[in-house]
């Protein structure tokens, strides 16, 4: 059994869209094991994208991701990054393949509704920045 993050960003929230995504991952099997909306500040979004500073990109990222309300989500299941990323769609929504989230929802390469972790350690260091143990219910 394995575990991921999956954040549904500001742009998602905004368009009503965490049901939508919810009902994909449970339609693939994955369960949620913990879920809460927050609200990143600017300080808060930077330390959880630390790993991408020095891209050019990461001030426009931290202000995006800091602009509203997000879901945090911990994700468990067989192949759980994997699948999730799969039903996420590439990054660039344009690049993504027909029915996967970012396809059919984003606007833009950062306002593409939906995050999630890209390894198990990357995955691990996430859920942890939002979740403590006892917030996890699972397997």
């Amino acid at each position: 059994m394995e575990r991921t993050l999956s954040i549904v960003k500001p742009d998602g929230v905004s368009g009503g869209l965490i049901g939508e995504v919810v009902r994909r991952f449970e339609k693939n099997g994955i369960k949620i094991a913990a879920m809460k909306m927050i609200h990143l500040s600017r300080t808060q979004a930077e330390g959880f994208y630390a790993v991408h500073k020095e891209r050019p990109f990461f001030a426009s990222l931290t202000e995006f991701m800091s602009s509203g309300p997000c879901l945090v989500m911990v994700l468990e299941g067989e192949n759980v990054i994997a699948k999730n990323r799969e039903l996420m769609g590439a990054t660039d929504y344009r690049k993504a393949a027909e029915g996967t989230i970012r396809r059919d929802f984003a606007s833009d390469i950062e306002k593409n509704i939906v995050h999630g972790s890209d390894a198990p350690e990357t995955a691990a260091y996430e859920i942890g920045y939002f979740f403590n143990q006892l917030e996890i219910v699972g397997k």
